[in-house]
C-alpha cells in the first residue's frame, strides 16, 4: 500500500503515486483543477493494475475462474472433460488438475478415478486374480461372502460395479408416481439439471473407466444406485 488506508491500486493510490512525483512548489495545498485531470489517468491505471492481476490470475489452473477454466479444460482435454450443469469453479478446476496427473493403467488407477468421479467405491472383480477369486481352504472363499468364481480365459479383464453419486439437491424429492411427495406436499418439486451442481451422467462414469484402462484391458461394467 502507498497508504494506510488506500488499497494497493485503487484509483486514490494511482492519483497519490502520480501527485508524489510532481514538484511540490509547482502547486498550492489546494488542486482541484489537478486532481480532476489526475484522477482521470488514475481510474485508467487502477483498471489496468486490476486487469493485469486478474490476467495472471488465469495463467495458472489453480487460480483461473470462468470461461478461463473452460478454455485451459478443452486445451488440455478436448471434449473429453466439460464442466457440468451448476458446477462451481473450484470444483470444476480441482477435476482439471486431478485428471492433468491421474495414475493411469492399474487396478489402483481405477478404483481413483471412480472415487474422484463418484465419490463411491467401487467393487473391482479380477477373475485372473486369486486375491479376488480366493481358493478352497484358505479362509479367502465364501459362498455369498467371500470371493468368486475365477477364469484363466480371462486375463486383462475384470468385472466392475460403479455406483453413480449420491446426489443430495432434488434427489430427495417425489417423482411422478414414487412418494411420499405430491402436488402441494412435500417433498415434491419441479427441479432442472442446474439444481443439482455436480450431477454427472452415466456416460462419464463409462468415460472414467476407459480413461484409465490400459489398451489391452477389458473392465465389464454395472452402474448401480
Amino acid at each position: 500500500m502507498s497508504g494506510s488506508q488506500v488499497p494497493t491500486g485503487s484509483s486514490a493510490d494511482m492519483l497519490g503515486r502520480l501527485k508524489a512525483v510532481l514538484p511540490v512548489r509547482w502547486f498550492g495545498d489546494a488542486t482541484p483543477v489537478l486532481d480532476a485531470v489526475l484522477g482521470g489517468i488514475a481510474a485508467a491505471w487502477s483498471t489496468l493494475y486490476s486487469l493485469i492481476g486478474f490476467a495472471a490470475l488465469q495463467t495458472r489452473i489453480a487460480t483461473a475462474n470462468g470461461p478461463f477454466l473452460d478454455i485451459a479444460a478443452q486445451d488440455y482435454f478436448g471434449t473429453a472433460l466439460t464442466r457440468r450443469a451448476g458446477e462451481t469453479d473450484a470444483a470444476f478446476g480441482a477435476r482439471i488438475r486431478s485428471n492433468l496427473l491421474a495414475p493411469r493403467a492399474t487396478r489402483d488407477a481405477l478404483i481413483t478415478a471412480l472415487v474422484v468421479e463418484t465419490g463411491r467405491v467401487p467393487v473391482v472383480f479380477e477373475p485372473f486374480n486369486t486375491g479376488d477369486t480366493g481358493g478352497y481352504s484358505s479362509n479367502t472363499l465364501g459362498y455369498n461372502t467371500r470371493g468368486g468364481y475365477g477364469s484363466v480365459i480371462l486375463p486383462y479383464q475384470c468385472f466392475v460395479t460403479a455406483y453413480r453419486p449420491v446426489v443430495t439437491a432434488s434427489g430427495n424429492n417425489g417423482g411422478y408416481n414414487y412418494g411420499p411427495g405430491g402436488y402441494a406436499t412435500a417433498p415434491m418439486a419441479w427441479s432442472d439439471l442446474v439444481d443439482d451442481p455436480g450431477l454427472i451422467t452415466d456416460a462419464e462414469i463409462y468415460a472414467a473407466i476407459v480413461g484409465v484402462l490400459p489398451a489391452n484391458g477389458v473392465a465389464w461394467t454395472r452402474l448401480s444406485d
